[in-house]
């Protein structure tokens, strides 16, 4: 079994839903707590009050905005990994699109096409950057990349006179 086993899909769901109402809720808690900080009356009294106050009303919004986005993306892809049969990086870049489309419906066509356009993209250079980690992280490993390391024979001869690399 593999190391980094994600949770089947009814599951994760669920567990997406909440990662992303606890990202939103700590991240909507220091966003509203500063801009109810600096909309509050002056005093550092009444500008500590404004801040509690802020987060209190807007930060579980927010959580509850990115818990919909993270159920509803979660949802799609399980639902494109049973009708595909597989899980690659073309599930998430769809089910960003989708849920952008989706979260803009009511705002009509043009709305959800730009959404969709905005979520795929999104989704596409996240999974872009995963791979290039993934792959760099795996270069480290490489057999043939740590034997000129470790043996000094293969490393290329040095200049006799002076530093030529310059």
């Amino acid at each position: 079994m593999e190391e980094y086993a994600r949770d089947p899909c009814p599951w994760r769901i669920v567990d997406d839903c909440g990662g992303a109402f606890s990202m939103g809720a700590i991240g909507g808690s220091v966003f509203h707590g500063i801009k109810g900080f600096r909309n509050a009356p002056s005093g550092h009294y009444r500008r500590l009050i404004g801040s509690f106050v802020s987060i209190k009303q807007r930060a579980p919004v927010t959580g509850g905005n990115f818990a919909v986005w993270g159920g509803l993306f979660s949802a799609i892809d399980c639902s494109l990994v049973y009708i595909r049969k597989k899980e690659d990086p073309w599930n998430s870049i769809t089910s960003g699109a989708l849920t952008g489309a989706v979260l803009s419906i009511r705002n009509g066509a043009g709305a959800m096409v730009g959404s969709a356009i905005i979520g795929g993209v999104l989704l596409a250079l996240i999974e872009g950057v995963g791979i290039l980690i993934t792959r760099f992280s795996a270069e480290q490993f490489n057999p043939a990349n740590r034997s000129m390391i470790e043996d000094p024979s293969q490393l290329p001869p040095k200049p006799i006179f002076g530093n030529s690399y310059q």
